[in-house]
């Protein structure tokens, strides 16, 4: 440490970062202050700084990007080809929606599923929201119910997907199995905040129904019809993701998969979908630039919690914690490390979750922690951030949703907060 300061004080950056993840400032140039301050406290000598990004390119967190940039270049895919369109209309035909609670069923059912299959919250929702603003407008569904039902249901798609970043990185960490994850991490808090969303998604449409509505929207296209092409790449991609998921479960393949299976789907869905292999890889390149701010990031997050985790700072962070755990309950730790999640972390939330670990892996070891449970709190710590604060992705689904109601978006973003929080209680109970 600069100065032999203690260990304790390399966490300084990390603190600027969580501030700064709170303001308005670009995440990548909030990374390159925070690593820079971090090199120099360690006194890591910055001219070899080229040769730290040069591992780090091969680090999980960059994999971890990596994948992110494929999904949007997936969703890019389905986009150009008419898969995502017919996918949303085809399940809001399906349930019918011709009244409020069926609407929000139908739109809640669509965000899930393409979140789940694509990855992102909000490259998902993009392609939903103006597909299904017409329909819900035509219902009376206002922009405070849809942006709830979008943030909710999303976000429960993130949960369950499996090759949502949050899984991938939650599964590396803990080293389990997708179906253990699902059973005992993902499913349940995704429940909980698929009921939350459903039932409070009715209550801001009784509120707002007579203040809020949608003005000057499109007419619903009902002359659409799908292309023979658009249905057989439907077809093939459904068949290719789930027979590669599959494979992948059977050969217990690591997280690295993702890559595979979200490339074959791409190309496989783009070449059914007559586009030819020029304009499938242009299609590719130009949805997965859309994310390449945050594989610079990821890749830059790296040797920053890498210098600090070596200085020593997380073992004397978890030396400063534990008088508060003495009783060596399971239960005070998990509320504690929850709360120090959603509350006192921010960021993207794969790098929540990576900086939740360094902090308190050595607790979950001495506590007996199992990894199911280690998990839950890694999901809930991180992911449930964008409920408790009006940061990104809340008011990034309020601007896809139209509406410019924060107040009844808070109410919703803490009722799912509380909710999350008292499952992980209900849940520490178990070990």
């Amino acid at each position: 440490m600069l100065f032999n300061l203690s260990p304790i004080w390399a966490l300084v950056p990390l603190i600027i970062y969580i501030i700064l993840a709170f303001k308005d400032i670009n995440p990548i140039l909030n990374v390159v202050i925070c690593v820079l301050l971090s090199a120099i406290l360690t006194k890591q000598p910055l001219m070899d700084m080229g040769g730290v990004i040069s591992e780090a390119l091969g680090s999980f967190l960059a994999m971890i990007g990596f994948i992110i940039m494929l999904g949007s270049a997936l969703g890019e895919i389905l986009k150009r080809t008419g898969v995502a369109e017919y996918i949303v209309l085809s399940f809001m035909n399906k349930i019918g929606i011709n009244n409020e609670k069926k609407a929000i069923l139908a739109v809640m059912i669509s965000s899930v599923i393409l979140v789940a299959l694509l990855g992102t919250l909000a490259g998902a929702n993009a392609i939903i929201a103006p597909i299904v603003i017409p329909l819900v407008a035509a219902i009376g569904i206002t922009p405070s119910t849809l942006a709830a039902v979008l943030h909710g249901a999303g976000a429960t798609g993130l949960f369950i997907g499996p090759y949502s970043p949050q899984v991938v990185t939650i599964m590396g960490i803990t080293g389990l199995s997708y179906g253990t994850y699902l059973t005992g991490i993902g499913l349940p808090v995704a429940i909980v905040c698929w009921l939350v969303t459903f039932f409070m998604s009715q209550r801001i449409q009784n509120k707002t129904r007579d203040v809020y509505r949608y003005e000057n929207v499109e007419k619903p296209n009902e002359d659409y019809k799908v292309s023979s092409d658009t249905k057989r790449a439907t077809v093939v991609f459904f068949i290719s993701l789930i027979v590669l998921i599959i494979y992948g479960m059977f050969a217990q393949s690591g997280s690295s998969y993702a890559i595979v299976v979200m490339f074959t789907t791409a190309i496989l869905t783009g070449i059914f979908g007559k586009l030819d292999l020029n304009t499938i890889f242009d299609t590719m390149i130009e949805g997965a630039g859309r994310m390449v701010w945050l594989f610079i990031m990821f890749v830059l997050f790296d040797p920053f919690i890498a210098f600090i985790s070596e200085a020593g700072a997380f073992e004397a962070l978890v030396g400063l914690i534990e008088p508060l755990l003495l009783s060596q309950s399971k239960i005070v730790f998990s509320l504690i490390s929850t709360l120090t999640g959603i509350f006192g972390v921010g960021g993207a939330a794969v790098a929540q979750t990576v900086v939740m670990d360094n902090m308190f892996n050595i607790l979950v070891k001495n506590l007996g922690i199992s990894s199911t449970l280690w998990g839950m709190i890694l999901l809930v710590g991180s992911q449930i951030t964008s409920f408790a604060y009006p940061e990104a992705d809340m008011l990034g689904q309020m601007g896809l949703a139209r509406s410019k109601d924060l107040k009844n978006m808070v109410k919703f973003g803490i009722t799912v907060t509380v909710a999350t929080i008292l499952l992980v209680f209900i849940r520490s109970f178990f070990g």
